[in-house]
């Protein structure tokens, strides 16, 4: 997608500040943290919304929960405790329109979220 922000992050066009990649996801710090840990999972392909979706995605969608387990853990908060969150769709909160999982984590986060 020629006007995504996320796929130009991919593709390389923006440079992220990284903190994990393979060859199905890039993961990489938000510019306006939530939480002292605040990274965004994203699969390299193209998925709009959570609604987009399809069966065949479903090892894809593993391999970003997967992804962002191993970040914990890096980054030391896995013990701890994080919390993970997609939006799917303007009213709940999506400003991407490329599929992302927010890895939160190293403060005490509220519940219910939003």
């Amino acid at each position: 997608m020629d006007d995504c922000l996320f796929c130009k992050m991919v593709s390389g066009e923006i440079k992220p500040d990284l903190v994990y990649e393979t060859d199905q996801v890039i993961a990489f710090r938000d510019i306006n943290p939530q939480a002292p840990l605040h990274a965004l999972v994203i699969p390299r392909q193209h998925i709009a919304t959570v609604n987009d979706a399809v069966p065949a995605d479903a090892a894809l969608l593993g391999q970003m929960v997967l992804a962002a387990q191993h970040i914990a853990k890096q980054e030391g908060y896995a013990k701890p405790g994080y919390r993970l969150v997609m939006n799917c769709n303007a009213d709940a909160g999506q400003t991407v329109f490329h599929i992302h999982l927010h890895l939160l984590a190293g403060r005490q986060l509220g519940w219910p979220p939003g």
